[in-house]
């Protein structure tokens, strides 16, 4: 799920013509800590760091439980 979650921020930071810094300080974090979500080895992924990347990418996270299947 993380490389899912990785691939859909870097896909909507290209389409908006944005570079890692960019979206960083749009965002109010560090290009580092955009690099660590693109890469999909953020550890301790909060909702509100990912409310502040999806409001500048004009989006918003949704989170849902799914179930197993066995």
């Amino acid at each position: 799920e993380e490389f899912e979650l990785a691939k859909e921020v870097i896909k909507l930071r290209i389409a908006s013509n944005m570079t890692q810094s960019q979206l960083a300080k749009l965002a109010g974090t560090s290009q580092p800590a955009i690099a660590r979500l693109e890469s999909g080895s953020y550890k301790n992924l909060s909702l509100s760091f990912l409310r502040k990347i999806g409001k500048v990418l004009g989006v918003y996270p949704e989170i849902h439980f799914q179930k197993i299947a066995v």
